[in-house]
């Protein structure tokens, strides 16, 4: 059944549904427990059904509900209770009278759930009716209608109110899409204000009562019931066929090998299948739409060397409706040949494939990932969740008894993440972020002591704030995070905010049907073959038989064009002033457009094939690239590759286009730079990261105050100020570790810390001062604390007087051993008459004495003098005397009398 788009008047209400929802879901799970779904939404407003694949919720729930709401609006159902009232019973009205809206996560799936019950309801558009992104039965006034989480979204920030609607369910919840996330919270927000509003949301695997007790909070309620279904249980066999080799490439694509793999195994396991059932068809997994399109072709020729029949399907988002039709409706008759259909996760949840009994698992899924540090979003390709390997398999088991094979090891499978990673927690949220501005709740969800809507989960504080701050770059926010009339427009259009913004700021340069041509490119899943975008967009602009440059899988340029015609019309008079009359050349187009989306990503060349990006981030083209050479692009993909990161799409851009779409990120930076030991002046024009030019300029006293920071703290303070700074340094330090405040800290972080110091230590710089010649030491002085610091040479002197009447240097220990020692060397002859060793610091701490030879050569080490006389001086004087015999080695050190003479010198003195 194809669609047939349908524009009434007005919606004419339905004194009755036309689809009996027991009648319709008999023999499913779920129809038995319609009665206490009725009871809880009379009850409580709002539920979370708990259904299994199998169940029938999809099938089941809709026409109960709109069952229900025409029954309230003939006046025939009893009325109901709201929070805080007395239970209703089977009878109370569980939904006021209006239209039901339910949603699922992918347009494939929105047309699959209204061909069933549009059929049940003999075809007519009153009754069931859906609406994807350009395309709808209904004209949006169904009293069911199945729709995507973005389109509600839309429809939502339009009608807040959401008016003639009685009941939303979102279904297939547990997929964690940014839409119906935000739908979860906004729902709820809108329920506070409509108390007629029914609300259900439904899941397979989640965690339903953490998914109630949130959804409860964001209604201001106590409690949200959840409604569990029995499970379908059908017999499942399940093997593991791993690959031999890798299953993805260095760079994180698909291996070829791995392809085959998985094409051999599904052949193999198909021809076991037939043999035992021959009317058993099988689904096969894949990642995404090339490696769908590459195992679906190897199967083909598989059968066709051996001399099988057999209808080999694709099925993904990015096919025609009528060929996604003919993949779900099942075999044509007894004698039409088995299928295999090559799906990507479309084929997960929410859709039942007739006769597939046969489910073969790549076990590899591809979800979106954010390097917050480099700046990089995009797909990549992980080893699938164990809740998605479940609901995979599962297909094979929804009529009846099914046969899986997981394409890795059961150790893999067992060690995967328990659920598919939310795209809360790793994508771009800046989609999410302009909508809840829209919404008016952006501020309040930034405050950490604000309340905005209760999400499944809180998104990452970080990621939220980035996106805030990437809006008010595009003029879509304002300072206080409120919407502006070009973010609302912005909000409202099917594109990520920076696409529609480079839309509407491209048109009116380059034309809106180029500008539109370039956003649906960039929109679209298209592998860009050597990173060249211009050579794709090319392509699919004039696509001739066998022309398979672009490698853009069947049916892309079908969507391609229907999605830029649409793009177009979102164009407005106002944003066509000026605009060209003949469209430019592919390449101009699509890296403009490129570069207005992502100035962050507009990158030139530094050396060969290596780039460096607005962002910061280095990253190379892949080899061969025709874009090799050109000094400036606009990266539209770029992908984390081990420690570095590599280009996967771009198109070339002029210095002129850079500069004018990377005009808010241009900035004039004045540094200073260390040469032969002065500091040096310049002054720097940038684009983000990217140096434009530079010239010689006069060094300010902040800019130098900001170069010592960074030395100090990079490289540290060794050498600065000589001697006198050094040695100061380490005898306050050596207050600071023993006596503590107010006695302050002299390592390198400490001081650079401290704003009047650096300050102090940049005029000198700014005025030409070398390095080595700054007056550090002076400057330290000042940090030291009044009046203590009169006392600095009391307590941690730099020479200590020794019994022979010389004053000798103490070497105070390094700024970071808090227990090492300050040490005074001189000869052992010199403490001779000593009763006691020397301290500093008020006493606390002993100096270790390095007793020496009279040739200067270390012959003991001590910090207490009495227990080395009475000890081990005297194996040193027998050692010694014999060696040194000029020198005086009394046997008794202690009543001697010091000296740094030889005997025949200090009895001639």
């Amino acid at each position: 059944m194809s669609p047939r788009c349908h524009t009434p008047d007005a919606a004419p209400a339905l004194s009755r549904f036309p689809v009996d929802a027991r009648v319709h879901g008999a023999g499913l799970t779920v129809t038995d427990e319609l009665g206490r779904v009725r009871r809880a939404l009379a009850d409580h407003g709002a539920l979370v059904l708990h259904a299994p694949p199998g169940t029938g919720k999809t099938t089941v729930l809709p026409p109960a509900l709109a069952g229900w709401a025409a029954e309230t609006a003939s006046g025939s159902a009893l009325s109901g209770t709201r929070p805080g009232q007395e239970p209703a019973g089977e009878g109370a009205a569980p939904i006021g009278p209006g239209r039901v809206l339910v949603t699922q996560p992918r347009r494939v799936a929105v047309r699959a759930a209204w061909r069933r019950l549009y059929a049940a309801a003999g075809g007519d558009d009153r009754a069931v009716g859906y609406t994807v992104r350009g395309d709808s039965v209904g004209a949006g006034a169904s009293a069911v209608e199945f729709l995507t989480p973005g389109v509600l979204v839309r429809r939502l920030l339009a009608d807040p109110e959401l008016g003639g609607v009685s009941a939303v369910v979102l279904d297939e919840v547990h997929e964690r899409d940014l839409d119906t996330d935000l739908l979860f919270g906004l729902l709820a927000d809108l329920r506070q204000l409509r108390e007629d509003l029914s609300l259900v949301a439904m899941s397979a695997t989640l965690d339903a009562e953490a998914l109630a007790a949130r959804w409860a909070a964001g209604m201001g309620q106590d409690h949200v019931p959840v409604v569990r279904t029995a499970e379908v249980v059908h017999p499942l066999t399940i093997d593991h066929r791993p690959h031999s080799g890798s299953r993805l490439t260095p760079e994180g694509r698909v291996d070829r090998d791995f392809l085959d793999h998985v094409a051999r195994v599904t052949a193999q396991a198909h021809a076991r299948s037939l043999a035992e059932d021959p009317g058993t068809d099988a689904l096969v997994f894949l990642p995404g739409v090339a490696e769908v399109e590459a195992v679906a072709d190897r199967l083909r020729g598989h059968a066709a060397r051996h001399g099988r029949a057999l209808d080999v399907l694709t099925l993904h988002g990015r096919q025609d409706p009528h060929e996604q039709d003919a993949a779900l409706a099942g075999r044509a008759g007894a004698d039409a040949a088995p299928r295999v259909i090559v799906a990507t996760n479309v084929a997960e949840s929410s859709l039942t494939v007739p006769g597939v009994r046969l489910v073969v698992d790549s076990a590899l899924a591809r979800e979106p990932r954010r390097d917050a540090g480099r700046d990089m979003t995009g797909l990549v390709t992980v080893q699938v969740s164990r809740a998605a390997a479940r609901q995979r398999a599962g297909r094979a088991g929804r009529l009846g008894p099914g046969h899986a094979v997981h394409c890795c090891s059961e150790a893999a499978l067992g060690t995967a993440p328990a659920a598919p990673t939310p795209q809360l927690a790793v994508a771009d949220l800046a989609p999410l972020a302009l909508r809840l501005a829209a919404w008016g709740a952006l501020a309040p969800m930034l405050d950490p002591a604000g309340r905005g809507p209760v999400l499944p989960e809180d998104p990452p504080a970080g990621a939220l704030a980035r996106a805030a701050a990437r809006l008010r770059e595009l003029g879509a926010l304002d300072a206080d995070h409120r919407v502006t009339d070009h973010g609302a427009r912005l909000a409202r259009m099917p594109v990520d905010p920076s696409l529609g913004h480079a839309l509407l700021s491209a048109a009116a340069e380059v034309g809106p049907r180029a500008a539109a041509e370039a956003v649906a490119l960039l929109a679209a899943d298209v592998r860009a073959p050597e990173a060249d975008l211009a050579r794709v967009l090319a392509d699919l602009r004039s696509p001739h038989e066998g022309n398979a440059r672009s490698q853009a899988p069947p049916g892309t340029e079908r969507v391609w064009r229907h999605e830029a015609r649409r793009l177009e019309s979102l164009v407005g008079p106002s944003d066509r002033v000026g605009a060209r009359k003949e469209s430019p050349a592919g390449e101009e187009a699509v890296g403009l457009v490129a570069a207005l989306a992502a100035p962050q990503r507009i990158a030139r060349r530094v050396e060969d094939d290596e780039y460096l990006l607005v962002s910061g981030t280095r990253a190379r083209l892949p080899r061969e690239s025709p874009l090799s050479g050109r000094q400036w692009l606009a990266v539209a993909e770029v992908q984390r590759v081990g420690d570095g990161a590599v280009i996967r799409a771009a198109a070339e851009l002029s210095g002129e286009q850079a500069l004018r779409a990377g005009a808010g990120l241009q900035r004039t930076v004045r540094d200073a730079h260390w040469d032969a030991g002065r500091l040096r002046g310049r002054q720097r024009r940038m684009l983000g990261g990217i140096e434009l030019d530079s010239r010689a300029a006069p060094v300010d006293a902040d800019t130098a105050a900001d170069a010592v920071v960074r030395a100090w703290t990079e490289h540290g303070s060794e050498g600065w100020g000589g001697d006198p700074a050094r040695g100061l340094r380490r005898r306050v330090q050596l207050l600071h570790h023993r006596l503590g405040p107010p006695w302050p800290d002299m390592r390198d972080a400490a001081l650079a810390g401290r704003e009047d110091l650096t300050a102090a230590i940049g005029a000198e710089l700014a005025r030409g001062v070398p390095r080595d010649r700054v007056d550090l030491a002076g400057s330290l002085q000042g940090l030291l604390p009044w009046p203590d610091a009169a006392r600095l040479e009391e307590l941690a002197p730099e020479r200590l007087p020794v019994p022979s009447g010389r004053r000798v240097a103490v070497e105070y220990p390094d700024l970071d051993d808090e227990d090492g020692a300050p040490v005074l060397a001189a000869k052992l002859q010199e403490f001779f008459g000593a009763e006691e060793s020397p301290t500093v610091a008020d006493g606390t701490t002993p100096v270790l004495l390095h007793l020496l030879s009279p040739a200067g050569r270390p012959l003991a080490v001590t910090a207490d003098l009495p227990s080395f006389w009475s000890g081990a001086y005297a194996q040193v004087r027998a050692e010694s005397r014999g060696r040194y015999p000029k020198h005086p080695w009394p046997e008794d050190p202690t009543v001697a009398e010091p000296t740094a003479l030889t005997r025949a010198r200090a009895r001639g003195r």
